[in-house]
């Protein structure tokens, strides 16, 4: 395995959840930019890609220091700042997905990549959605724009490792045909 040149890259592992996955089309939110996104929500069990995520955010830190010291005489220390890591069980209490586990927003301006485990492209949309599990390529980096300073995640590409269960709440035309017509037609 390649070693990683880039310290603010991070490559989830394959029990990440892909959430609010908003990978076919841009969307902008409350008016700003569209964008693509997904909300990668990661088992606090898996530690070993939490604390690639610590670091990466560590290094964007360090490498944005003038960024997010701005105009003032002073960077602001990294427990002061927006970070892109959050607590599901704090900030999610009432959604079970979230539930142990931590979260990080990821978005671009361009379209993921998006292939599944044999790296194959993936191109019907139906097979990726909120819900399902795969590893996402993200990088961190600092912001600080309009007296908003933090580090940020983006989203470089997407790798669907296996199906789970919807969490749109909405069914999968597969499922829902899944039974013969005549079983349906007694129900």
């Amino acid at each position: 395995m390649s070693k990683n040149a880039n310290p603010m890259k991070v490559i989830t592992g394959p029990d990440t959840r892909w959430s609010y996955a908003n990978v076919w089309e841009a969307k902008s939110i409350n008016g700003g930019t569209p964008k693509f996104s997904v909300s990668l929500i990661i088992p606090k069990s898996d530690t070993r890609t939490l604390n690639k995520i610590k670091a990466a955010i560590e290094a964007a830190y360090k490498e944005g220091e003038g960024k997010l010291k701005g105009n003032g005489k002073t960077v602001p220390p990294l427990s002061s700042i927006k970070q892109p890591l959050r607590d599901g069980d704090i900030e999610r209490p009432d959604d079970e997905a979230y539930a142990n586990a931590y979260f990080v927003n990821a978005n671009s301006a361009t379209a993921p990549g998006i292939v599944d485990s044999n790296l194959d492209p993936i191109l019907e949309r139906s097979e990726v959605y909120s819900g399902v599990y795969g590893r996402a390529s993200i990088n961190f980096y600092a912001f600080n724009s309009n007296g908003n300073k933090g580090i940020a995640c983006g989203l470089n590409n997407l790798q669907k490792i296996r199906d789970g269960e919807s969490l749109g709440g909405k069914s999968r035309a597969e499922d829902d045909f899944a039974t013969d017509v005549d079983d349906d037609f007694l129900s």
